[in-house]
């Protein structure tokens, strides 16, 4: 299994943290996701046990809200003392319900309204992370009104090619994410930030993509990083005392993907940092990194039903379940790969091959193409691995289709922190 969370048992059933999926199944239904709260807890103090070894006092990860945003995560992150990313006021309200000292969250995203700028003020936010000179001044303007002095960190673009698929890099000097380092427009608006009266500059993000197994991307970043951070000591006499290199990490999907050590990656990384610090002449200031992916996308599996199996002669089969597109869009976005298992069949030979297609009326609606699977029927339970990252968080009622809930599990115990959405539910807002 490509989990160590993921195994079978006696009856020949995938578990999935310790218990039986086709049991949880039916007590609560499909579509359904689960999260391993245990594996969460694991990955989060991996992260902060090697950021606190390698890097300098200070140094800690922050939980990207857009992977999985519910009251549970936040809650989970709090009690393991790491800071939160959130790119809209949506994730910042759910974090502020969850109780989340808001003193820690960092508020991200390219185009923050008035309205969003104005909320997370008024709730105390720790850090925004400014995009661009229109945020600037919005920011800048706002904070004023408002009596703050708002602390911030500028978003640069390093320009890094990471070698992942196209629609997530983010790092690129023609990214809308940002501002490019190498058009001369960063240090522009780094002068004008340490010119404005109700923000304080604290350093500087970046973020160059997701999905990325290798260490040379962070390090090629990190290297430009450093190289700007000399530039702007040298050039506007400010000396950056936090450096966040954003998350990005890949995660294990299939079999074809390596495995990645975490604290390897990050002691690397140190250690080149480390050689730049020297190399420009600048001390190295608190690092920060926002894993998203990399802490909760093995931490989640998504169960469905089998409806119906079709096997065109010649061509191909599909075989159809109760969810989809609307509760994982990702093979549509990006035609990402999965492991897919038939959860009540585990010990029965893979001999049919067959695309797993959604419920949707949209020839796009595909889970996956291609697995290899024993022969199902209708009524088996369909279990697609590593759907802990940008599954809920992106999910939709396209088609009208009601979310599935989510049922988190610790120590073999398991409860609903996400309620099914009913059809009811879809038609609340409907006037």
């Amino acid at each position: 299994m490509i989990c160590n969370n993921v195994s079978l048992n006696n009856e020949g059933h995938l578990t999935f943290a310790g218990m039986d999926t086709v049991l949880l199944a039916q007590k609560y239904g499909t579509p359904l996701y689960l999260m391993d709260e245990n594996k969460i807890r694991e990955h989060i103090r991996s992260y902060k046990e090697a950021m606190l070894k390698y890097f300098p006092k200070g140094s800690a990860p922050e939980f990207a809200s857009k992977a999985f945003s519910a009251k549970c995560i936040y809650e989970i992150a709090n009690d393991e003392g790491i800071d939160i990313d959130t790119v809209s006021s949506g994730e910042f309200y759910t974090a502020l319900k969850a109780g989340f000292p808001m003193e820690r969250c960092f508020f991200h995203g390219n185009n923050k309204t008035d309205a969003d700028i104005r909320f997370a003020i008024e709730n105390g936010v720790g850090c925004f992370v400014i995009d661009n000179e229109d945020e600037m001044v919005a920011l800048n303007q706002i904070a004023g009104e408002m009596g703050v002095v708002q602390k911030a960190l500028l978003r640069v673009s390093p320009g890094i090619d990471p070698h992942t698929h196209q629609k997530i890099v983010t790092g690129s000097v023609d990214s809308k994410f940002g501002v490019a380092i190498e058009t001369g427009q960063a240090l522009e608006l780094t002068q004008k930030i340490l010119e404005c009266e109700n923000v304080k500059l604290l350093g500087f993000h970046c973020h160059i993509g997701s999905q990325i197994f290798e260490s040379e991307p962070f390090v090629t970043a990190g290297d430009m990083m450093f190289g700007f951070l000399a530039e702007v000591e040298k050039s506007l006499g400010f000396t950056s005392e936090m450096l966040n290199l954003g998350g990005g990490f890949g995660v294990k999907y299939t079999e074809d993907d390596p495995e990645i050590d975490y604290e390897e990656k990050i002691c690397e990384i140190a250690e080149v940092l480390n050689k730049q610090c020297e190399k420009h002449g600048i001390a190295i200031p608190k690092i920060k990194m926002e894993p998203g992916r990399s802490l909760v996308a093995d931490a989640g599996m998504t169960l469905y039903t089998v409806g119906s199996v079709k096997e065109i002669t010649g061509y191909k089969n599909y075989v159809s379940v109760d969810g989809g597109m609307p509760d994982n869009p990702r093979f549509a976005l990006y035609e990402s790969k999965y492991t897919v298992e038939i959860a009540n069949k585990m010990n029965e030979e893979k001999n049919f091959v067959a695309d797993v297609a959604g419920r949707c009326c949209e020839s796009g609606d595909i889970v996956a193409e291609n697995i290899n699977m024993p022969k199902p029927q209708r009524g088996d339970i369909l279990a697609v691995l590593t759907t802990g990252a940008y599954n809920y968080s992106m999910a939709s009622n396209y088609n009208r289709i009601p979310k599935p809930p989510v049922v988190m599990i610790k120590d073999k115990a398991d409860r609903i922190v996400v309620k099914r959405e009913t059809v009811e539910d879809i038609c609340r807002l409907d006037v």
